[in-house]
């Protein structure tokens, strides 16, 4: 077999832990194709198959997986040792976000930020899947959840409300439905495990349907099955408002449910320094704040368990 150039497995680590070969080559800085040529190399190499390629992404063989536990603390040792003599860049800021919170809260609120710091460098990194601060040269992140990361200072910035959504098509197709009566409507499925159709009807009472007329497995597919008519979801009043403003979704009636998640500021301990997150950390907090204060009363301020 030869010796293994040891950039070759360094791309693999990274590809084996994202599980997708786009978001690997962005963040190796390397198309798609050439990221696939080096681990079509490697396994070459190796004279072994270490991923199954699949429409939705990469997964590892047993060999793949066997290979990463060989390798993959190696790296993180390298990575380790090598971070002290970094320089930081003070002015510049790496963040992480989900695609919801970032295009629907975040972005439109920018300007603001850039106007009052045009010294400071943003870097925005959107995506569904959780960063490892320990491995990914990430700074702070934006999260949802019950705020509780472990080795992660988190600061509550706002919480979440769910309501019926739809499509104005859907409500004019259904014009003489109740809005109130969910059993008429065509629901939209929560990707697993979510349970809030079961907590809605529970808190507001009703038939549920017996099943939904589609379940999705991500909040993207299933935010826009809602915007094509496709049937109601349960939308986050926090990501849906643009819409809602926009009139391309509408809210069913007048309940509002609040849920036990929210949204969170996160950031490990390394990044307390950092000049940038003390900045950009000072104005979301007071966006936050003022977010908070313009948000109408929702009727129905229920904390679920």
């Amino acid at each position: 077999m030869g010796k293994v150039p040891l950039g070759l497995l360094q791309q693999f680590v990274l590809v084996a832990r994202l599980g997708n070969l786009s978001r690997a080559a962005t963040k190796a800085n390397l198309t798609v194709s050439a990221l696939s040529h080096q681990m079509r190399q490697l396994e070459e190499r190796m004279q072994r198959r270490l991923f199954e390629r699949g429409p939705r992404g990469v997964k590892l063989t047993v060999d793949g997986r066997s290979l990463l536990e060989a390798v993959g603390e190696h790296f993180d040792g390298i990575e380790h040792a090598l971070s002290r003599y970094r320089t930081h860049h003070h002015n510049e800021l790496t963040l992480s976000a989900s695609p919801g919170i970032m295009s629907s809260w975040l972005v439109p609120r920018l300007p603001r930020l850039v106007a009052a710091y045009p010294e400071l460098e943003l870097n925005l990194q959107s995506g569904s899947a959780l960063v490892d601060f320990e491995r990914e040269a990430v700074d702070v992140g934006l999260r949802y959840g019950r705020g509780k990361w472990s080795g992660l200072h988190s600061e509550r910035l706002f919480g979440e409300w769910i309501a019926p959504v739809a499509a104005p098509a859907l409500i004019a197709r259904l014009g003489d439905a109740d809005p109130r009566d969910l059993s008429r409507w065509p629901l939209l499925g929560e990707p697993a495990p979510s349970t809030r159709w079961s907590d809605w009807f529970s808190r507001y009472g009703g038939t549920r349907p017996t099943r939904y007329v589609a379940q999705f497995d991500g909040l993207d597919a299933l935010r826009h099955a809602a915007l094509e008519g496709l049937g109601v979801a349960l939308g986050r009043m926090v990501t849906s408002k643009s819409l809602i403003d926009a009139g391309r979704l509408v809210v069913l009636g007048d309940r509002y449910m609040a849920v036990p998640d929210a949204y969170w500021l996160v950031y490990p301990q390394r990044s307390q320094e950092h000049r940038g997150l003390q900045v950009f950390r000072e104005w979301l907090l007071a966006e936050a704040a003022d977010y908070c204060r313009q948000m109408p009363a929702m009727g129905a301020d229920v904390t679920l368990d």
